[in-house]
């Protein structure tokens, strides 16, 4: 009989043994999802070139801005760029999207659009492990020893040049501005910049390259990451007079009507609408609090953070659980009461908040804006944007577009 009491102990210990075994060896995996790469047609080279790293036993806190071009969405990246303890990427997905449209055969269609989204849940997988190496896929030509000068607006993210990612003349705690980042760093060393990601307690990626927030279920849902999505959203009809005027061959059109006064019979009203449907959708989504974003989700109108920056940014850094930076703080205070022609660069963040969320209404006839508006009259409500009923009461500024809207975090 104790024999037998003896045995079945040791069955016992072999068990959780091999079991302890099992889950190491499940936790080592790297994010890498090659497969995915086969799918768009791309090399798989760095399927076993590529590091491992380990799972996400520290829970970093991984968070994605979810925006589409115009809609604030600079401003609200160097609030988590300016943080000492995040990591910040800028648009990374622009290398997924460069590398695979011009592969595409059939134009935006269900299928490129789902190789597309693939590629780059995949990316953003790897990146949020600080797995810098993966984006080698998507870099052209391909980086020489993990090193490049290909990466995509390099100099909005403070860390890649600062030390000691960059070792440029100067203080140790010298920071370079955007142009002089790409002019005195010289090449990017991804091995240095992804340790200098590992050493950071929280990762935070930019991207308009994502349509609604459905579309991150996977990501959101991985219990290898610890994802929290923050969706900004804009007035459609601010977004639309921005891209008017920075995009101005594109919209040139929307700028002939506004010029004449003529409505061209062949505007891309797909410029305007595409931007209303993501939104209603992915706000849809969002506000129905569905199981799987809670304390996952957090929607910010633009315009609510451009009137108190400093209260919804101490508001997006509660949800996160992440205290805020004294470096975010002194930030905010000095952009967001600037001279405005100090932010004449399209994607400058130097301005006075306020006065730039009402621009658009001086920007914008009012036969293009009850165009827009009957165009975008769901997500409008949705997201409590006043319609404008005359010329004389969408040039008074003092009268608000703009309804006072609680959007409470979903926790």
């Amino acid at each position: 009989m104790q024999c037998s009491w003896k045995a079945v102990l040791l069955l016992a210990l072999a068990s959780i043994a091999i079991q302890y075994t099992a889950i190491r060896t499940f936790t080592a995996k790297s994010f890498h999802t090659c497969p995915g790469l086969a799918e768009a047609g791309l090399a798989e080279r760095l399927c076993e070139e590529g590091p491992t790293f380990a799972y996400n036993l520290s829970r970093k806190t991984h968070i994605l801005i979810l925006a589409t071009t115009r809609s604030g969405s600079s401003f609200v990246g160097q609030l988590f760029n300016q943080h000492l303890d995040v990591f910040y990427l800028f648009e990374p997905l622009y290398h997924v999207q460069n590398t695979l449209i011009p592969r595409f055969t059939q134009g935006k269609s269900p299928a490129d659009r789902r190789v597309m989204l693939g590629a780059s849940r995949d990316l953003l997988r790897s990146l949020y492990d600080c797995d810098l190496y993966f984006l080698e896929n998507y870099i052209k030509p391909p980086p020489v020893n993990h090193t490049t000068d290909r990466i995509f607006r390099r100099g909005a993210s403070r860390v890649l040049c600062s030390r000691p990612v960059c070792d440029p003349p100067g203080s140790a705690d010298l920071v370079l501005e955007e142009g002089d980042c790409v002019r005195k760093c010289g090449l990017l060393n991804l091995t240095v910049a992804a340790e200098a990601c590992r050493e950071r307690s929280h990762v935070a990626i930019k991207t308009v390259r994502v349509p609604e927030v459905n579309d991150l279920r996977a990501l959101v849902e991985d219990p290898r990451l610890n994802l929290k999505v923050i969706q900004l959203v804009r007035d459609p009809r601010g977004i639309l007079a921005s891209r008017s005027e920075t995009f101005r061959d594109t919209y040139r059109l929307w700028r002939l009507w506004y010029g004449t006064g003529r409505k061209p019979y062949n505007l891309d009203v797909t410029q305007l609408t595409t931007v209303c449907e993501d939104f209603s959708n992915s706000v849809s989504t969002g506000l129905m609090r569905p199981p799987w974003l809670k304390g996952k989700y957090m929607l910010v109108r633009y315009e609510d953070l451009a009137r108190n920056p400093m209260k919804k940014t101490e508001e997006i850094y509660g949800f996160l659980g992440i205290p805020l930076d004294s470096h975010v703080a002194r930030w905010i205070q000095n952009n967001t009461q600037g001279d405005p022609t100090l932010g004449k660069h399209k994607y400058g963040t130097v301005r006075n908040s306020a006065a730039t969320a009402e621009k658009w209404r001086f920007r914008l006839s009012y036969d293009i804006v009850a165009f827009a508006q009957n165009a975008c009259q769901r997500v409008l409500a949705q997201l409590g944007y006043k319609m404008a009923t005359s010329e004389e009461e969408l040039k008074n500024p003092s009268i608000s577009l703009v309804e006072e809207r609680d959007f409470r975090p979903f926790s």
